[in-house]
């Protein structure tokens, strides 16, 4: 099958690129609206014991799923100046509008720790619960805080808040993780094929089958397709941790398959053959233990798709459609076509980095292997 799939690629490699590079950008469109949220107790499936008295008691007395608890923390936070700031809080929350009543006052038994809740407006994690969070941050809580005892300090958790600061967090920390994976890759094949071209062409099909798999999983469980299929309730958006995790993940996958392909294709170009038949024969040969290893891999995933935890499910289904399109669609078409179009540059090395030394994946063929010692008389 892929003999057949790989020879009408190379055969015309322009047309094989365009279809399967547009195929690609057409899965990861979704991705450009990806929203991330931690979960919280009401992602959990509705058919659990918990979550069913969990209604109940929100049914019977009903509050807030989310609040936004600032804790304050002081020598002393049972004065007389921090009930005028309760009050104070109290007063300027519920004139925005967007933070609603029973607002609460908590201290714990040594005095030096308050915890108000506020309960935000919107639906916990949603745009208005956002809104809410940062006018609580920006309006309520800096004009009041003025008014303590300096030393007094301040923090503000709850759901809503962990999603805002995770997200954050992650958006900051995210192009160091990718500039560190992706500039460690680079160096690493460039040192090992000797080729600029290659490094950067193994990054870009990487990158693609990546931000495929994130396009696919922003359309099942953020947009809410095939929930009967998957069995899942979707809430809105992906968890916040998956996409970093998956890339690093993925990433680490799609390398060791590039790796393993254009090992035996260097090999045979070293040997004398052109790049054009070395190509060919080089993924034919390794296309079976690539498919094998991936089916493996997509039958371990999916037993996570089938489980019943959100998170989890989504975690499953991205690896296991991110490993099945890098085994088939980069490479057995995308790969193929674009080393035929590059032909002879593949192995393009500028003259200012012929110093790097000469490393080999695999031992030459022609090297002579040592006999084995004989196996001693019983």
């Amino acid at each position: 099958m892929w003999g057949f799939v790989i020879t009408r690629s190379m055969r015309r490699p322009a047309v094989a690129v365009a279809l399967s590079t547009g195929v690609l950008i057409v899965l990861a469109l979704p991705v450009l609206n990806i929203h991330t949220k931690l979960l919280s107790f009401t992602d959990l499936p509705k058919s659990l014991a918990i979550v069913k008295t969990y209604d109940t008691i929100q049914a019977s007395f009903p509050g807030t799923e989310d609040p936004a608890h600032v804790v304050v923390k002081a020598k002393d936070v049972s004065t007389p100046r921090f009930a005028r700031a309760y009050a104070d809080f109290k007063k300027r929350a519920l004139a925005t509008g967007v933070i609603h009543q029973p607002i609460r006052v908590s201290v714990n038994k040594a005095k030096t720790v308050a915890r108000v809740d506020f309960p935000l407006a919107g639906k916990g994690q949603d745009a208005t619960a956002m809104h809410a969070l940062k006018v609580l941050r920006t309006q309520v809580i800096p004009p009041v805080l003025a008014t303590l005892p300096p030393g007094t300090e301040e923090a503000v958790t709850g759901d809503t808040a962990v999603t805002q600061d995770f997200n954050q967090t992650m958006k900051h920390r995210a192009p160091i993780v990718f500039a560190f994976v992706l500039g460690f890759a680079f160096l690493l094949l460039l040192v090992t094929f000797r080729s600029i071209v290659i490094p950067i062409k193994a990054i870009v099909l990487n990158l693609l089958s990546v931000a495929a798999a994130y396009g696919v999983l922003v359309w099942i469980f953020q947009d809410g397709h095939l929930q009967g299929v998957l069995s899942f309730h979707s809430n809105g958006a992906v968890v916040t941790w998956l996409p970093l995790f998956l890339f690093t993940v993925l990433f680490g996958l799609s390398m060791d398959y590039h790796v393993f392909i254009l090992s035996r294709v260097k090999e045979l170009v070293d040997q004398g053959m052109p790049t054009d038949e070395a190509v060919e024969r080089g993924i034919r040969t390794t296309a079976s233990t690539v498919t094998s290893a991936a089916a493996v891999m997509i039958a371990v995933f999916a037993i996570f798709a089938s489980l019943r935890t959100l998170d989890i499910k989504q975690l499953g289904v991205g690896l296991a459609v991110a490993v099945f399109i890098d085994a088939t669609l980069i490479r057995g078409v995308l790969l193929p076509a674009a080393m035929k179009l590059l032909g002879e540059w593949n192995w393009y090395l500028p003259s200012w980095l012929e110093w790097m030394p000469r490393l080999t994946v695999e031992p030459k063929l022609d090297e002579e292997v040592p006999e084995a010692p004989p196996i001693p008389a019983a």
